[in-house]
């Protein structure tokens, strides 16, 4: 090595020296060799750590989570008990708000599952000592803080540490860790670790970024009592999120579509959905500015405005209708938009089915049948006069063609009608169909059950009776299944549309050798006479090797079983999802 490059060597290798005495690395619990933490940052270890104020707990192994563990939309919702806040309130219903990981979000999200805990967790207290021999407390931890309000973050190894408030009322899992009050303001500690400095933190006390329950423990909480905003930023934040949480279907908060309010509902569809994207654009922005408030407030506080800035990335800002989370940063904008379009109008098209099927109604906010085996009389009885009512005999055809008058395109239009108006139908149906990028009727065909499984993570609640090419379709909701449903889709719809076929393709025989018909006309009649014999074969033998016996066989379903167990009763019925066939 020249003299020159071995002077360019140094230069470079001066950049990354840091000097750091021994008994620094002391300072830090645990001892970590964290040798580029500043002396304002050790300064802070003086103070009582986080455990001092609050206590973090690690959640329950419940052991059997196929058994125990239900996603909150597949059982009856009547068998959820949301207002629990400890054991005496567990011996009237089965199931209790649970939290069990999920993604990164921040400040208010990822309220999915629901946990068997009635009577206390008897049920999976005594399956985990039958099975291990041991007492079940060793693996069903921490049960002295369920139901009380908190914080919870995922137990992952990850780069970025989201935690999230969560009110009183929930149990949590081995997937969830969780801090609780005990002489502070737990939203204080919300604010601290979800900040930059919170994560400066966890990175010194675990390099190896594994954040669990002792790196947060070890955190110093230094005083922030003079900061008036803290506790205001803490209120708007967890609002925000959670009015962003429960805008969108798979909340057990959702009250409607957001372009029904009247806040963002207008002639058009295009101008409801202009005003909705503005307001979801400003309060992204507003988000941003309260979590880079909040990253000012604990750098001034811990006095590392050296160390770090307080600007947070908007693809970091964790919205749902936020694009630039929603689908990542190497999407152009442009890209995000086209994107945030589509699933926006797809998703009033979900909550569209759901007024089909009565789990929703125009006139009346939030669930409407969402219990086992209800059916339309239970509709009317709350909805006595919808303005778009729900399907009497629980099925709707989903097929190419006009060939029943409940078909799911067809009751889609009329939806469309009733919500915006006669006047601009063909404009608003346009803007659908540009949105999606097709037609309504081959979105409802090739796309809808897609993205309703891929909605509700493969625990779909509207189930699809698919013959083996596609093309018989019709769907259910699981809620009001009953045992003559099968019969119900059989008779009256799968019968009946080859009734229809075989009249068509004897009108077309008689056109392919009619004097008045032109060759035209014979050569395409012969072609459509060849298509439907194929589909009427195809159905014959769904009828024979699947849909009859199934009918025969009566199936009873049960919905605290969950979808994993009640969806593969129906076999080569039900279009095949997999991992649960």
């Amino acid at each position: 090595m020249s003299n020159d490059q071995a002077s360019k060597a140094r230069q470079r290798m001066g950049k990354c020296f840091y000097r750091i005495a021994p008994k620094d690395f002391k300072i830090i619990p645990g001892s970590p060799i964290v040798y580029w933490a500043s002396s304002e940052a050790l300064k802070a270890f003086d103070e009582l750590p986080v455990e001092a104020h609050f206590d973090a707990k690690k959640g329950m192994a419940i052991g059997d989570n196929a058994r125990f563990l239900r996603a909150w939309a597949e059982i009856s919702h009547s068998a959820i008990e949301f207002g629990a806040r400890g054991p005496k309130d567990t011996y009237e219903k089965k199931w209790y708000p649970c939290l069990n990981g999920g993604p990164f979000r921040k400040w208010s999200s990822n309220k999915e599952f629901v946990v068997n805990w009635n009577s206390d967790g008897l049920e999976p207290k005594r399956t985990i000592t039958e099975k291990t021999g041991d007492h079940w407390s060793r693996y069903i931890i921490s049960t002295g803080y369920f139901f009380k309000p908190g914080i919870n973050w995922t137990a992952i190894s990850s780069s970025s540490y989201s935690a999230r408030l969560h009110p009183a009322g929930f149990a949590f899992t081995s997937a969830s860790m969780a801090a609780f009050a005990s002489d502070n303001d737990v939203g204080t500690l919300l604010c601290l670790v979800n900040s930059k400095v919170g994560k400066y933190y966890l990175s010194l006390l675990s390099p190896t970024l594994n954040y669990g329950i002792a790196e947060l423990k070890k955190i110093p909480l230094l005083d922030v009592s003079n900061y008036k905003d803290v506790s205001l930023l803490v209120d708007n934040l967890a609002r925000g999120f959670s009015d962003d949480w429960d805008s969108y279907e798979t909340s057990w908060d959702f009250s409607g579509s957001p372009f029904l309010t009247t806040k963002f509902h207008s002639a058009t569809l295009e101008a409801s959905y202009q005003r909705l994207r503005c307001y979801w654009s400003e309060m992204t922005l507003e988000m941003q500015r309260l979590e880079e408030e909040n990253n000012r407030i604990f750098i001034d506080a811990y006095s590392l405005r050296e160390e770090l800035t307080p600007e947070v990335p908007l693809e970091e800002i964790t919205l749902i209708c936020n694009p630039a989370y929603r689908y990542g940063g190497n999407a152009s904008v442009e890209d995000r938009e086209i994107r945030l379009r589509a699933d926006t109008v797809a998703e009033f098209l979900s909550y569209a089915v759901g007024c089909m099927f009565g789990r929703y109604a125009l006139d009346k906010p939030g669930l409407i049948l969402a219990n086992q085996g209800e059916t339309i009389e239970d509709y009317l009885k709350q909805i006595p006069e919808p303005s778009f009512r729900a399907d009497d005999d629980n099925v709707i055809p989903m097929l190419d063609g006009d060939w029943f008058s409940d078909d799911i395109s067809d009751r889609f239009r009329e939806f469309l009608r009733i919500t915006f108006g006669d006047k601009h139908y063909d404009e608003n149906l346009r803007f659908v169909e540009q949105a999606l990028g097709k037609d309504i009727r081959k979105y409802f065909l090739k796309d809808f059950y897609n993205d309703h499984v891929r909605r509700y993570k493969k625990r779909p609640i509207y189930w699809l009776f698919s013959s083996p090419k596609g093309s018989f379709n019709a769907l259910i909701y699981m809620h009001r299944y009953r045992p003559d449903t099968v019969g119900v889709v059989l008779n009256d719809y799968l019968r009946e549309f080859r009734t229809k076929l075989t009249s068509r393709r004897d009108h077309l025989e008689a056109v392919s050798i009619s004097a008045n018909a032109s060759s035209g006309e014979k050569t395409k009649a012969l072609k459509d006479i060849e298509k439907i014999s194929k589909i009427i074969v195809e159905l014959d033998d769904y009828e024979r090797d699947v849909l009859y016996p199934l009918a025969t066989k009566q199936v009873e379903i049960d919905l605290d079983d969950g979808v994993k167990v009640n969806y593969p009763k129906f076999g080569h019925a039900l279009k095949k999802i997999t991992g649960l066939s």
